[in-house]
């Protein structure tokens, strides 16, 4: 059996391992690359292998860097099946359609410029207040929606290099028809001898920790793959698990996140006091908390929390926006599978019939025009908004409308990429605070403008769903697996190889593959 590391390898996004043996080959993950558009657009669109081969997808979470290339697989010649636990095949019945949804609009936006810039060119006309207004005429409909048959027609009158979509809407929704959905802890065939068995990663809803077990030439062979390991004492979610079977503690290799490799979180204790503190500090100042978040898990947890802090009556109860569409139906989700929660949340809120995420001050804004009536809102309240990154979404608009006032505060939860604009405001805006807010705010550019950082940047750690080096530690040392060797996956080079030293000083076998490389399993 062996091992090759194709994605999230001495970097964050695009997980992709593929294991090999001598009669199958099983795709751990396949996740888009996320971040410079240039630089994910070549990665993404390059397969590294026949999806023909591929015996199985065993896909660990729903998260669009683990899952967001799977269409790509299934409109080509992939005949196996996929295998999930059964929340993630229910959240990626809209995660994906989503993301294709994207391809599709960012496709389209692109070819509208370069017909744009084209016609331009072309015209003859002095005045650029009316070719412009020409231009327009002729590429949108209503003045702002794009006519797409019209700049299709012109990308092929004149000859334009078209941008076409990794993969479509139809693309998803076939790829979904290959989802089989299990519960933790039931052995799946997933090749000929190769069988794979869920655990509960503590992650989000449906996260698995992957054992795939092996009988190869008489002898057994087991991989475990944590991808990615959540936190311990988080709410709504049951901690990782430590317990594994007795016929997959030995593991040969364990595949290990190391997105926080050099980092420790603030205790989960501190969530809600420092949450607490936040919001009404900017209440106080007459300003709206605006929080970019991931619609899936993030979202729900800030919800959680926010209830729980109303409900003692810690926190003023202004109103609470959901500004995703793609949010709301994932909320929808979570309240579909309660089989996952923890005991404290069955006692803080299942028992009294109340719902986590459902509040008299929650609002889940639908149409257009509510979102954009929201951002027009001065009275103090809280805005939970999409994308996590601030790379797309409606949470551009509300930045737009809120970054350049210093009474409001932009919170943020999650992990922030390099080169996203999310890490931007997260670094500079930090620093800001720290300075004590002297001299000129920085300026951070979006939308090809740039806008002063005057709103608070606030960072709430806790809230990250990644366990932090401490935490992975912990579940070496506590779970009951014995562990061969392992590699180091999902984190940026420095993240990566401080968990690997750190590993080694505790004793583990380790390695950090390159994108490419194989490993032999049992070797």
């Amino acid at each position: 059996m062996h091992i090759t590391f194709y994605g999230a390898v001495r970097e964050v996004t695009g997980s992709m391992h593929l294991v090999w043996t001598d009669t199958d080959r099983i795709l751990l993950d396949c996740g888009l690359f996320q971040g410079r558009r240039k630089e994910t657009e070549e990665k993404n669109r390059s397969l590294p292998f026949d999806p023909g081969i591929l015996s199985s997808i065993v896909l660990s979470h729903a998260h669009i860097d683990h899952s967001g290339r799977i269409p790509m697989l299934t409109r080509r010649n992939f005949s196996g099946r996929i295998i999930s636990t059964r929340a993630t095949a229910h959240a990626c019945e809209y995660l994906l359609p989503d993301s294709a949804h994207i391809q599709e609009s960012d496709a389209n936006y692109l070819n509208y410029k370069t017909v744009r810039n084209a016609l331009k060119k072309m015209s003859s006309k002095p005045d650029k207040k009316k070719r412009n207004k020409e231009i327009r005429k002729r590429l949108k409909r209503n003045g702002h929606d794009l006519d797409i048959d019209a700049i299709n027609e012109l990308l092929d009158e004149h000859q334009l290099e078209q941008v076409r979509p990794l993969y479509t809407v139809p693309d998803a929704e076939t790829a979904l028809t290959f989802f089989d959905g299990y519960p933790y802890r039931e052995p799946v065939a997933v090749g000929k001898d190769v069988t794979c068995t869920l655990y509960d990663a503590g992650h989000i809803l449906g996260s698995a920790i992957t054992v795939l077990h092996s009988r190869e030439n008489g002898r057994d062979l087991t991989i475990g793959y944590t991808e990615d390991l959540g936190r311990f004492g988080k709410p709504i979610l049951k901690d990782p698990v430590l317990q594994f079977a007795d016929e997959h503690r030995k593991l040969d290799l364990l595949i290990m996140e190391s997105t926080y490799g050099d980092r420790v979180h603030e205790p989960v204790m501190d969530m809600a006091p420092r949450l607490k503190q936040i919001l009404n500090d900017t209440f106080d100042r007459g300003g709206t908390v605006l929080i970019p978040s991931f619609a899936f898990g993030r979202t729900q947890e800030l919800l959680y929390v926010i209830h729980d802090l109303y409900n003692r009556g810690d926190v003023p109860k202004r109103p609470v926006y959901v500004d995703s569409p793609l949010a709301t139906k994932l909320t929808r989700v979570f309240g579909e599978h309660p089989e996952v929660y923890d005991q404290d949340t069955h006692e803080t809120f299942l028992q009294r019939g109340d719902n986590p995420f459902a509040f008299d001050q929650v609002h889940f804004t639908a149409s257009v025009q509510e979102s954009i009536d929201l951002m027009k809102e001065k009275q103090p309240h809280i805005v939970i908004s999409a994308s996590g990154m601030c790379e797309a979404g409606r949470i551009l608009h509300h930045l737009r409308y809120k970054v350049h006032n210093e009474r409001n505060t932009i919170l943020i939860v999650g992990y922030m990429a390099q080169n996203t604009l999310g890490r931007r405001i997260l670094e500079e805006g930090t620093a800001y605070m720290a300075s004590g807010r002297k001299g000129n705010p920085p300026l951070i550019k979006f939308y090809n403008k740039h806008y002063p950082l005057k709103a608070r940047v606030e960072n709430l750690g806790g809230f990250s769903a990644h366990a932090d080096y401490t935490e992975m530690l912990r579940f070496l040392k506590e779970s009951n697996l014995q562990i061969g060797r392992i590699a180091v996956v999902h984190g940026e080079e420095d993240q990566s190889l401080a968990l690997a030293n750190r590993l080694k000083e505790a004793g583990h076998p380790v390695v950090v593959p390159r994108a490419g490389e194989s490993v032999k399993v049992g070797g």
